[in-house]
C-alpha cells in the first residue's frame, strides 16, 4: 500500500512564495512519476505539475509555468513543489499523486492511482 502525505501550506500574501512536500511510504517510489494537481472552491481538480520517474522531464499547466517547479528527491521519496510570484487564483487545496503510466506522460487524473489527502494554500491580495 502506499501513502501520500503534502505538508507546506499555508497562508502568504501574493506575490510570496511556499515549497510544498510529499512523503511517500513504499519502496518502488523512484519507479513513478509523480504529479500535482489543485482544486480551488466551487472548481474540479486541474492539474499543476509532473516530473518523471527520474527527474528528466517535467510539465506544467500553462497557469503556473514560470512560477512553480516541480522537483524529487528519490533517496527521500519525496516531491515537492516550489511555489513562486503566488497569485490570490492559486488558493487551492493541492493534491500530490502517483502515475501509473511509468513513461508517459498524462495530465489526467484518471491516470493517477494513489493520492495524498491534500494540504491547503491560501493567498491573500
Amino acid at each position: 500500500q502506499v501513502q501520500l502525505v503534502e505538508s507546506g501550506g499555508g497562508l502568504v500574501q501574493a506575490g510570496g512564495s511556499l515549497r510544498l512536500s510529499c512523503a511517500a511510504s513504499g519502496r518502488t517510489f523512484s519507479n513513478y512519476p509523480m504529479g500535482w494537481f489543485r482544486q480551488a472552491p466551487g472548481k474540479e481538480r486541474e492539474f499543476v505539475a509532473y516530473i518523471n520517474w527520474n527527474g528528466g522531464s517535467t510539465y506544467y499547466a500553462d497557469s503556473v509555468k514560470g512560477r512553480f517547479t516541480i522537483s524529487r528527491g528519490n533517496a527521500k521519496n519525496t516531491v515537492y513543489l516550489q511555489m513562486n510570484s503566488l497569485k490570490p487564483e492559486d488558493t487551492a487545496l493541492y493534491y500530490c499523486a502517483r502515475s501509473r503510466k511509468l513513461r508517459d506522460y498524462s495530465s489526467s487524473e484518471s491516470e493517477y492511482d494513489y493520492w495524498g489527502q491534500g494540504t491547503q494554500v491560501t493567498v491573500s491580495s
